[in-house]
């Protein structure tokens, strides 16, 4: 297939299966390495020409990619950095050195894509490559033309049999682990724990921020079994980063809360890491970079008069990192959630999380994604758990505005619930505010 445009290399790429898109009835069984191991070797096996920080966790992923990237960036190197899912362009996912892939090559790599696929299709043993994978694929054929000297890979679901587990580590990371995707990755942390573990390499160092007991043994044992040095960063450590400011005086890790201030932990000891096998980073690098470093859709501030604050939390503890961050703020007025959430989450859990903290909940349901819940059976679990009225709008764009109008001045508006919702709610107000 001949690709000539951006246009049609998005649309050839999201025609292959897409796990992000499908509803929760994916199994483990969904999920074979096969594929991807064929895909790059078809590819010339890409992924063998660049060295990796690979980072694993149920939250905290794309932040701590984030600032070891600009860590590593800082220290002169050029660096690759794949996360998922985007915002709002698929370019996002894919970046050199902050510099996002562009439309060209976009269209020239994913041609190539289109060529090689077919012919996989073809042989009929059930290898056809996903859109995650051919995605996965695209990011590591432009990391080795672009001769990047480290690639950050960020694990899309789980880790042992994600595509991005087809790579050669120089630190394994595995921020926190809690129960998501439970359908798919098991319903005990320690199961969960084991399938994120699974991306831990004989004799390559693992970094981890898991604190449970449980998830920390199934991780330890894995570990042990890889003879993988396995280095276990303590709250206490996280929590002395709250003292750390920037030029200004002011602390920007996400306003202090213990979730990024453990992100932060979990980056600095990954750079150790680094450090220990030969990579030259500046002490410098860490101090400026880290501190400066925070992520889109991640406890994300975007305007005040109200405070607007846009976050992905989907799970019990990213919502509680949430609800940490809005309790320290000095908002006088009315607090306003938006909310909507995916079929696959732990809807009422995160209900009983997040409502007690604000004056008005207005529940929606993002357009971009099918697997968002339907707004009628959200607002019937909503209602049992709030013991007050809540408010429904159709799509976020009418949640939106109704937010505005409820909302004073000295206010907060906060979006949570999803990734997808948090983007669709960004994407509206950047075109009130242009400057974003």
């Amino acid at each position: 297939m001949q690709i000539t445009s951006r246009d049609e290399a998005i649309d050839w790429l999201y025609s292959r299966v897409d796990f992000e898109r499908v509803s929760p009835s994916l199994t483990a069984s969904d999920f074979k390495l096969e594929r991807m191991r064929n895909l790059l070797d078809h590819l010339g096996n890409p992924q063998e020409k660049v060295p990796v920080v690979h980072i694993a966790g149920t939250k905290g992923k794309g932040s701590t990619a984030a600032m070891i990237t600009s860590i590593l960036r800082a220290s002169g190197f050029s660096v690759g950095l794949f996360t998922s899912p985007h915002i709002e362009r698929f370019e996002e996912r894919i970046q050199v050195s902050g510099e996002e892939i562009s439309e060209d090559i976009l269209v020239r790599l994913t041609g190539q894509l289109a060529t090689v696929a077919p012919k996989i299709d073809a042989a009929g043993q059930g290898l056809s490559p996903t859109f995650f994978e051919l995605t996965t694929a695209l990011a590591w054929l432009w990391f080795v033309e672009r001769q990047v000297d480290i690639a950050v890979l960020e694990v899309g679901l789980g880790g042992r049999l994600d595509s991005t587990n087809i790579c050669n580590p120089e630190v394994s990371v595995i921020t926190t682990i809690s129960r998501d995707h439970t359908h798919i990755l098991g319903t005990r942390l320690s199961e969960i724990a084991t399938e994120k573990a699974g991306i831990i390499k004989s004799g390559i160092p693992v970094v981890t921020g898991v604190a449970n007991a449980e998830a920390l043994a199934a991780i330890s044992r894995v570990a042990d079994e890889q003879q993988a040095p396995l280095t276990m960063v303590a709250d206490e450590e996280a929590s002395n980063l709250s003292n750390s400011s920037d030029s200004s005086g002011e602390a920007p890790l996400m306003y202090r809360s213990r979730h990024q201030q453990q992100n932060a932990a979990v980056a600095l000891a990954a750079v150790n890491e680094l450090r220990k096998r030969g990579w030259k980073i500046s002490q410098a690098a860490v101090e400026q970079d880290l501190l400066a470093c925070i992520s889109q859709v991640r406890i994300e501030r975007l305007s005040e008069n109200p405070t607007v604050i846009i976050d992905a939390a989907h799970n019990w503890i990213s919502a509680g990192a949430l609800v940490e961050t809005i309790q320290n703020l000095s908002v006088v007025g009315k607090r306003v959630l938006i909310f909507g959430t995916s079929l696959d989450k732990d809807i009422s859990g995160l209900c009983r999380r997040l409502f007690p903290h604000f004056d008005t909940v207005i529940l929606t349901r993002y357009v971009t994604n099918q697997r968002g819940i339907p707004l009628e059976e959200l607002k019937s679990i909503a209602e049992q758990i709030s013991g007050r009225p809540v408010h429904t709008k159709k799509d976020p764009a009418n949640a939106w505005q109704a937010a505005l109008q409820v909302c004073p001045e000295d206010g907060l508006i906060c979006v949570a619930g999803s990734f997808f919702l948090a983007a669709e709610i960004r994407r509206i107000v950047r075109d009130r505010l242009p400057s974003l």
